[in-house]
């Protein structure tokens, strides 16, 4: 027996593969984290990729705003900003004319103590941080539509700043392709219809994810979104599943992120044999609430033979999610049930409809099994899965389904994986 043990939250989840089933245990690539973080985010600060340094081009006079993502990430943002704000005040730049707004698309907002973990006690005492507040119209302003018909609603404070400059991590991700770049704009400052039709977008080729693809019309579609607010400036970080920043990328945002995606896809891609008739998620690091951990799904979609068992194992301490529990009362339907219901007006959150639809596609390929202490089992039920009392129950039922011979993949950090199958 193989005896594997996933990251859980602050535990670990242990349990045991016959050798013989095993197709594989697979993990991000170790990754060395730069030597000196504060030295390499000044050094990618003084030599920015396809733009020249702060100082040529930030007049003295102009309000700057700075977006950074939330708690649900891990980027080094209180390492980063303080860089960044000595950036501006050496181009002369006070502080009183530079704030920062979380960029939380359309999580639920963040407390006082929260912000002040996420930015650093200094950077809150200096200048103004404040959370995107999606729920609110009057802080939203309409910009007309994209070239793809997608309404862009954004956060006032941008379209008012004269310089906006997005911070956040790159990894694979199911809805972009992968994160960073413009999708700190979108969704992270915009209204819900916004992010509602990029994330029903992300669902239009049907049967996969867009996961690993760089170039896809979700990704054009941020992107055109981002250069409507005026973001042209990114500082986007690769991290290792640890949480260590392996390569800092400042400057244009189409450089930056480009050179952040080379590097994400040396960390978090990895080869993998044949299609397994189990796949094991574990959830980490996006262990919060379903609404996080449901990115491990996609890699185990990507992989799983049709008609194989998906075991999702995850804290979430926060159940299924604190802003978008509506999602409970249609989200075990189809896709195309869901589609229909969507495009008739009968799902009011369009955000949460559009993910239902992505977890519907992945239960029409194989079914789930989610081993989580912090869903219920009738809120697993309500999602379409099978409750797990244990993960030692999970991986007994997922051999019920599958038979003997079934061959297992286990994903240790699911959520920020692309797997690619060996020609």
């Amino acid at each position: 027996m193989a005896r594997v043990v996933l990251p859980f939250g602050a535990a670990s989840l242990a349990f045991d593969i016959p050798d013989g089933n095993l197709l594989g245990v697979y993990s991000p690539r170790a990754v060395a984290p730069v030597a000196d973080l504060d030295g390499a985010i000044r050094g990618a600060l003084a030599s920015p990729l396809g733009q020249p340094p702060l100082a040529a081009w930030v007049r003295r006079t102009e309000r700057v705003l700075i977006l950074a993502d939330d708690n649900t990430r891990s980027t080094p943002v209180d390492r980063i900003v303080p860089v960044l704000l000595g950036q501006l005040n050496a181009a002369g730049v006070k502080d009183d004319r530079v704030s920062c707004l979380v960029a939380l698309g359309t999580h639920r907002y963040l407390s006082e103590p929260e912000m002040r973990r996420k930015l650093g006690a200094d950077v809150c005492r200096r200048i103004r941080v404040f959370n995107h507040e999606w729920q609110d119209p009057t802080q939203l302003v309409s910009l007309g539509c994209s070239s793809r018909g997608t309404p862009i609603r954004v956060n006032r404070a941008a379209v008012e700043a004269d310089v906006v400059i997005g911070i956040g991590s790159v990894v694979p991700h199911h809805i972009p392709g992968f994160s960073g770049g413009g999708k700190i704009v979108q969704p992270g400052i915009c209204g819900a219809e916004t992010t509602a039709a990029t994330h029903m977008l992300s669902c239009g080729g049907g049967g996969d994810s867009l996961l690993g693809r760089a170039e896809n019309p979700v990704r054009s579609d941020m992107e055109e979104i981002a250069d409507r607010v005026g973001m042209r400036t990114v500082c986007n970080v690769v991290t290792s599943p640890q949480g260590e920043v392996a390569g800092v990328f400042f400057g244009r945002r189409g450089d930056a992120f480009a050179r952040a995606v080379d590097l994400a896809r040396a960390v978090y891609a990895f080869s993998y044999p044949r299609d397994p008739d189990i796949v094991i998620a574990g959830a980490c690091p996006c262990e919060l609430d379903f609404w996080q951990s449901h990115k491990a799904l996609y890699p185990a979609q990507r992989m799983v033979r049709p008609g194989g068992t998906i075991v999702l194992c995850t804290p979430a301490p926060e159940g299924v999610s604190p802003v978008h529990a509506g999602v409970l009362e249609y989200a075990s339907r189809s896709s195309q049930r869901l589609r229909e219901a969507y495009a008739a007006g009968r799902l009011k959150d369009g955000v949460a409809a559009a993910l239902a639809v992505a977890w519907a596609m992945v239960r029409e390929k194989a079914g789930i099994i989610t081993c989580s202490p912090g869903i219920p089992p009738d809120d697993k039920a309500r999602l379409g899965h099978t409750h797990a009392p244990d993960i030692a129950w999970a991986v007994q039922e997922a051999f019920r389904r599958q038979g003997g011979e079934a061959r297992v993949a286990v994903l240790t950090h699911a959520p920020e994986m692309l797997p690619v199958r060996d020609a």
